[in-house]
This record gives C-alpha cells, sequence and structure tokens, in this order.
C-alpha cells in the first residue's frame, strides 16, 4: 500500500522541489507561502502555480491535508518503515508513526487514535491540517467561505554537520576566470572547495573538465570532493562557454600557459629593500551612499539567546553578520524582517554571499567574501505582510565554538525592520516571541552611510614602486555611521561588509602584489573580473611574501580590482604595484 501512497504523491513533491527558489551555492532558507483549496487541485507556491494529485478535504468540519506533501514541503520527509509497516516523519521534538492498518498513530511512542486525526483518501494519507502547526511549526489558516488554506512556512535548511560522527563533510564548489572562453584558451578553474571542519580536501573528482576546449559550444563541467575521513560532498556544476572565435589551436596551446599566483617568498632584507615604507599611489575617494551598511558583529561571542542587532530599511541596504557561538549548547542564528506598517513590503535580494558553519574564523571570512564576490545572478523576492515578521534568513544550527559570517544585497518597497537574532535551536523562527536586545561587546555594530567605496587612481605613469594601503584607519578612513541601540556615532573599524572598487585608466605595465602587514591574512580579490586567492590555500602570515595578483601589459583600456575585507583576517594590507621596464 505505501508503494501506491507513494507513487501518488510523488509528482506532489517533485513540483514543491522545483519550485522552491533554491539555489546551489545556498546555505540559508526564507519564508514560504503556500496556497491549497479543499476538492481543487490547483494550488499556489510563493505565487507560483502547481497542480496537486490530491487536493485537501474537508470532513466532519475538520480539513485534512495529504501528508508526504506537506511534508516535503515543510522539509520533513515522510518514509515507509518496511521492518514495522508504519509511516514515519521526525519533526524538532516528535517522532510521528502511523499504522494505516491498525488505525493507530504514535507521538513519540505515545498511542492516540487514528480518527479524528488521518484518513485514507484513495491511495493517499491524509492529516489534520492542524498537523502543520501543532508538529512541523508553520502557521496556517483556513478561509471557509473560499474553502483556502494558507500555510506559511519555513523549510528547516540541511547543513552538513553530523553530530553523531562529529564532523562535517565537505563543500564542492568552483567557478571559472571568467564566463566564456575561445577556442584553445586556457580556461581557469577556480577551486572553492571548502571542509567546515577545516581538516582539508584530500580528493577531486572532475568531469568534463579540460586545460582548453577546441569546439564552440557549452560543456558541463562537475565536481565532488572528499575530505580527509573519506566523507563525500554533493555534487557541484557549473556550464562554461566556448565562442566561436580562436585563440590558440590544439598544437600552440601549451606553449602560452602562464598564470598569475604564485607566492614569493622574502626575508627582512627584501622587505626592506623593496616594499618597506612605499610612497602611496594618489586615490580620489568616493563613498557611495545608495546602499547603507548594517553590521552585526557584536556581540560577536553568542554568550545568550536575544536580539544582536535591529534597525531599520527603507531603499536599498547591505546586511552583514559575524558571530560564533560561545554558550555550551546549538543555537540558531535567523534575520527576520517585520513589516509595521498597513500595506506589503516586497524585499527583494540581489546577492548573497554565506558560508557553512565552521569553528575557523579565517575559513568562513574568506568562503563568505568569494560567495558574495561570484555575483551569481539573483533576484528573490520575499513579501512581507502588513503587521507580520516572517524569517528573511535562517542559517543551519550553530554548534558550540561555530561561527558564521554572511552578506545581502537587497531593496525594499517601504520601510521595514531587520533584526539579527539568536534564538533556541527548536524555536519556530515564524513565532519567535520577544528577545531582549543584547549589548554591544567590542567590535562592530551599527548602520553605516556607505556599503561601497570607490578609488580612482592614476596608475599609468608613475615610476617607483608604490602602494595602496587597506585597513588602516588613515590612508584608508573607516566608515561612519549610527548605532540606534546604543544611541550614539559609531565607526566601522575595519571596514567590514564594504565593497572596495579600485580603477584605473590606461594602467602602464606593471605587477601588482599583496603583502599582510597585519597579521595572517586570507581572502579574494578580483582583478578585471579574474580571481585571485590570497593565498590559494591555508594562511598568508604578514611580512613572510607577497603574493602576484596580476600583471598588466601596457595596452589595456583599464584595470578594476574588486575587495572586501575579510572576517577573521587581520590589516592593514598593503597592494604594491610594481613597474616593469
Amino acid at each position: 500500500m505505501w508503494r501506491k501512497i507513494s507513487l501518488t504523491l510523488a509528482v506532489g513533491a517533485m513540483l514543491v522541489a522545483m519550485l522552491l527558489p533554491l539555489s546551489a551555492s545556498a546555505v540559508s532558507t526564507s519564508t514560504h507561502f503556500l496556497t491549497m483549496y479543499v476538492d481543487r487541485q490547483d494550488a499556489e507556491l510563493d505565487s507560483a502555480p502547481l497542480e496537486l494529485d490530491t487536493p485537501p478535504v474537508e470532513t466532519d468540519g475538520k480539513v485534512y491535508v495529504p501528508l508526504k506533501f506537506i511534508g516535503e514541503a515543510l522539509g520533513f520527509p515522510v518514509k515507509w518503515n518496511e521492518q514495522t509497516k508504519r509511516v514515519e516523519t521526525d519533526s524538532p521534538g516528535f517522532h510521528i508513526e502511523i499504522d494505516i492498518a491498525g488505525k493507530q498513530v504514535y507521538i513519540n511512542k505515545v498511542a492516540a487514535p487514528f480518527d479524528g486525526m488521518a484518513l485514507m483518501q484513495g491511495d493517499t494519507l491524509m492529516v489534520k491540517l492542524g498537523w502543520t502547526g501543532d508538529y512541523m511549526g508553520a502557521k496556517y489558516s483556513y478561509n471557509p467561505d473560499q474553502k483556502r488554506v494558507d500555510i506559511i512556512y519555513v523549510k528547516r535548511p540541511e547543513g552538513v554537520y553530523n553530530s553523531e560522527t562529529n564532523s562535517s563533510k565537505p563543500v564542492a564548489k568552483f567557478t571559472f576566470g571568467k564566463t566564456s572562453y575561445r577556442i584553445g584558451e586556457p580556461v581557469k578553474y577556480i577551486d572553492l572547495s571548502y571542509d567546515p571542519d577545516a581538516e582539508g580536501i584530500a580528493d577531486w573528482k572532475w568531469t568534463g573538465r579540460e586545460e582548453a576546449f577546441f569546439k564552440p559550444g557549452k560543456y558541463a563541467v562537475t565536481l565532488q570532493v572528499t575530505d580527509g575521513k573519506g566523507l563525500v560532498s554533493d555534487k557541484y556544476t557549473r556550464e562554461i562557454t566556448i565562442t566561436g572565435e580562436t585563440y590558440l589551436d590544439a598544437f600552440n596551446y601549451p606553449l602560452y600557459e602562464a598564470e598569475p599566483g604564485a607566492f614569493i617568498p622574502t626575508d627582512w632584507s627584501t622587505i626592506w629593500a623593496h616594499f618597506h615604507d612605499l610612497p602611496e599611489l594618489a586615490k580620489k575617494v568616493t563613498y557611495e551612499t545608495d546602499r547603507k551598511l548594517l553590521v552585526s558583529d557584536s556581540p560577536e561571542s553568542i554568550k545568550e539567546k536575544g536580539i544582536l542587532y535591529s534597525d531599520v530599511v527603507r531603499g536599498k541596504a547591505r546586511l552583514y553578520a559575524h558571530h560564533m557561538n560561545e554558550t555550551p549548547e546549538k543555537i540558531q542564528f535567523a534575520i527576520m524582517v517585520s513589516n509595521p506598517g498597513t500595506k506589503p513590503v516586497t524585499v527583494r535580494t540581489t546577492n548573497r554571499g554565506e558560508v557553512y558553519p565552521s569553528i575557523y574564523a579565517n575559513l568562513i571570512g574568506h568562503e563568505a567574501s568569494v560567495d558574495f564576490m561570484l555575483h551569481d545572478p539573483l533576484d528573490e523576492k520575499l513579501v512581507v505582510p502588513p503587521k507580520q515578521t516572517v524569517v528573511y534568513v535562517q542559517m543551519p544550527d550553530f554548534y558550540p565554538g561555530q561561527g558564521v559570517n554572511a552578506f545581502y544585497d537587497l531593496e525594499t518597497d517601504g520601510a521595514v525592520q531587520f533584526s539579527f537574532l539568536a534564538m533556541d535551536p527548536i524555536a519556530t523562527p515564524i513565532s519567535t516571541g520577544f528577545y531582549k536586545e543584547l549589548d554591544y561587546v567590542a567590535n562592530v555594530r551599527g548602520t553605516f552611510d556607505a556599503a561601497d567605496v570607490r578609488w580612482d587612481i592614476d596608475a599609468s605613469s608613475f615610476t617607483k614602486p608604490s602602494r595602496l594601503i587597506i585597513g588602516d584607519g588613515q590612508s584608508d578612513a573607516f566608515v561612519e555611521g549610527y548605532d540606534p541601540q546604543r544611541g550614539q556615532s559609531v565607526k566601522n573599524e575595519g571596514n567590514y561588509g564594504v565593497m572596495y572598487k579600485i580603477h584605473a585608466d590606461h594602467p602602464r605595465k606593471m605587477v601588482i602584489l599583496v603583502l599582510p602587514r597585519g597579521g595572517p591574512f586570507k581572502g579574494p580579490f578580483k582583478i578585471n573580473d579574474d580571481f585571485q586567492m590570497v593565498p590559494r590555500s591555508g594562511l598568508m602570515p604578514a611580512f613572510k611574501g607577497v603574493q602576484v595578483l596580476a600583471r598588466t601589459s601596457g595596452t589595456e583600456d583599464s584595470l578594476d580590482i574588486e575587495f572586501t575585507p575579510p572576517a577573521g583576517s587581520a590589516f592593514p594590507v598593503d597592494l604594491i604595484f610594481y613597474p616593469l621596464d
């Protein structure tokens, strides 16, 4: 019988999986809206139409919904236990078993009558609508005049950490140096894979990878990685476009391969002779104030549950969070959005940078920055009903010692309040209740006047090695702002969450180097849309060496460098522009 039930409801569950606005790179989940009608197969998920195989029914004044469809939609898989001959599902705090043949329901092994809680509609197992709230943490309502069922829910995100084995499986991720290549042009593969346990990646399994492609078209490239414990990641696939233009034929290709990224070790004599106290390149600084920056980094170490930071947004904003769990138990981190007005407000997310929880501060800062700087096309809309609070972002559970760094660029068409919360892991995010505002404890917290800063430099005619200093608070001033929870003006010391855009017209022939001066550093740069990881692996210590970021030939129209200070790294950092004559 269960096989028939599974087949009957599989179509509905597949439609939900296809329509959910998920990304291969997304870590978090958000709020979803499901609408169904009694005795009607048409339904809507986040305003997208779908057709149910078995619709809700109303019997004896009670509304029943298909269990497997609802369970899969809300993130609680429903399965058949062949040994016990029972239907099973798990949700936070509940293990539910349904004995269809014996007409019995067991909730945490406590028996309850089948009738009134469940019924069979043909081959489909139906459960009372109230289950979605009682056992699955969703908010629901029923309009008897319209025979309409509305369910608001947050599908629980799947983490990569397994508490039983005390280990996380690795995460496969990569990108190409640019979106398209010519025939015979060297393809740059940038490996962004990581292990939240920082045990390292032991093996890479590529499918479809070539050093260069010699026929035009689109090619799928897939990566799967294995960590030191033998745990295997999910597969990650990106598509590369090969245009019809020819760069090199197959014979000439190996003669021309060259790539920046080399690490050049140095000693103090080399530092003093070539890189110490270099003159600064003149720059014109422009703060782009059309987007506000909300930074939640205090208390950076969470020691109790509550509101970490909160402020009102109208228009463009960037949300930036960096927190570590220093409680003795796992916690839940979420960003809530509240609409105090009388009209719905649409929140449109245009970019995100996220990382799975990890105990390694340098890793989470680096990976979140990479994710944000990918600028993958994104246009996710969340409509916040009036007088309602919904989940904007919910992250996987933080275990003791773990932390997360995250960026979100968004736009709103009305005033809403964003709140960064540390909550109990079994709390239902939609009905979180009231939390107190946590006190400020060092680091950075506030709403700042600019999320982006542009430096226009003259790199066309300088004749001596010169530099740009990032993150010293003097040559690179910290962005100013205001903390409404403290009621005082503040500075973004470190300019965390700020995106630097460095531009030069007609750069001369030179090599661009990076030199950490404040301490260990790990972070990405983007040179003319080409990623460069600093360093390629591990951490780059201060004054131990320089890394080649890029070279210019002297014939380029412009040079553009993109960078954001990665959480966990030390500053200042020098960008050194070294003439090549």
